[in-house]
């Protein structure tokens, strides 16, 4: 095991108290309902203004949420990848931009219980425990591919310099550190941690997108950044061998899409409910009498249902793949969760839009700012492209071909 003496971070204590300690499935769901009501209250204005949730963020993460799947060994609940995807549902129809935050700090709790050393473990684990904040800085733009990282880590001494520059940075501007993919003095693919207030670490709010506006997904800079050895992690180990890695990150964008469906739906009714006018041909007194109106309705109910259907199912076979995580078992999930994906996808998309077919001109009114949904979900939905998922479920069950691991599947 490292020498802890000369490894331990610098700053293990975070400026907020003590994160609350979730111990089991029911807990977290019934914290996120909670925190839900919380965030919901001002969504729409934060949106409307750009305002970063800063507050929310904090009580997001001081609830224990962000650390529900840390390992029992090491004191967390470990909960179900189907309780996981239900929590940040729950969030993301509060909030989607609340949502999406801590997504890329539970792809690398995944990340660290899969590939992270003795020391790596005990150290981080601890510090997810107390409420501190993993962002990421994955993503650049401008490069070939997703997958072509031009980010460096060369060795020095001591440990490596880290240089690059990312963008998509969701989380950074508001996290204690920065897990940064880079790749090694022999290509391979690994992630570094930074830790916030590092010596070459510049995170710039500069995202612009019209939809997720409050998620902070804009470029970090890194120069010359030293990182000792003992924090950084090998990756590439998790897609070099059949692993979960790949589904539990899609899961949680999943699990976001449906939670931007319901509240889509959920503000539809409310809409119709009590302003929408019944169409002149309808011969009925009030809109939500109308019957084509009913009937839509009844069709993004479904919809909604079967998404919900499907995010279950795939968390159920993710569990099952993390328990024996067999070549078979590993695709099976990968496949799972790629048809949720699908679903959630288009049913958030249909649901954002047929919000203001169905509730009428007056609900494009800028008091009401409901075109955050459609916004929030077109955004959203743009991070893994359904045409591919649509080609890898088809060649799984058609031709028995295995989808490939990274990632993004």
């Amino acid at each position: 095991m490292t020498d802890t003496s000369t490894a331990i971070p610098a700053s293990t204590q975070i400026q907020r108290p003590a994160a609350h300690i979730i111990r089991s499935d029911a807990e977290a769901i019934e914290i996120a309902k909670q925190l839900a009501v919380q965030f919901r209250e001002d969504a729409a204005v934060r949106d409307a203004e750009r305002r970063l949730p800063r507050a929310e963020l904090d009580a997001f993460s001081q609830s224990g949420l962000w650390g529900i799947t840390v390992p029992k060994e090491y004191g967390g609940a470990f909960v179900s990848n189907v309780t996981l995807a239900e929590v940040i549902k729950i969030i993301a129809e509060a909030d989607p931009s609340i949502g999406q935050i801590p997504q890329n700090h539970l792809y690398m709790v995944e990340g660290l219980r899969l590939d992270g050393s003795d020391w790596q473990k005990q150290v981080f684990f601890d510090l997810v425990l107390k409420g501190v904040r993993f962002g990421n800085a994955f993503s650049e733009i401008g490069t070939k591919s997703v997958g072509d990282v031009q980010t460096r880590l060369t060795p020095t001494e001591g440990g490596y310099l880290l240089s690059g520059k990312k963008f998509y940075s969701s989380g950074a501007l508001l996290a204690d550190w920065v897990p940064v993919v880079a790749k090694n003095e022999h290509d391979e693919t690994v992630v570094a941690f930074v830790e916030k207030g590092s010596k070459g670490l510049t995170v710039i709010d500069d995202w612009s997108s019209f939809g997720q506006r409050t998620t902070a997904s804009g470029t970090t800079l890194l120069e010359s950044i030293f990182v000792p050895t003992e924090y950084v992690l090998p990756h590439h180990l998790a897609f070099d061998r059949p692993t979960v890695m790949g589904p539990i990150a899609q899961i949680i964008q999943a699990a976001v899409d449906a939670g931007i469906a319901h509240a889509a739906l959920n503000d539809t009714i409310q809409f119709v409910r009590n302003h929408t006018r019944p169409w002149i041909d309808s011969d009925v007194e009030h809109g939500y009498e109308d019957p084509l109106i009913i009937r839509e309705i009844g069709d993004l109910t479904i919809r909604v249902h079967a998404t919900d259907a499907l995010l279950r199912r795939a968390g159920e076979t993710i569990d099952l793949a993390q328990a024996d995580p067999t070549e078979a078992n590993v695709a099976a999930s990968q496949i799972a969760v790629a048809e949720a994906k699908v679903l959630s996808t288009e049913t958030a998309v249909l649901a954002a839009s047929k919000l203001f077919e169905l509730a009428g001109t007056r609900s494009t009114l800028n008091q009401f700012n409901l075109d955050r949904h459609w916004r929030n979900a077109r955004t959203h939905t743009l991070h893994d492209p359904v045409r591919w998922k649509y080609h890898h479920v088809g060649n799984y069950y058609l031709n028995g071909v295995n989808p490939p691991r990274h990632p993004w599947l």
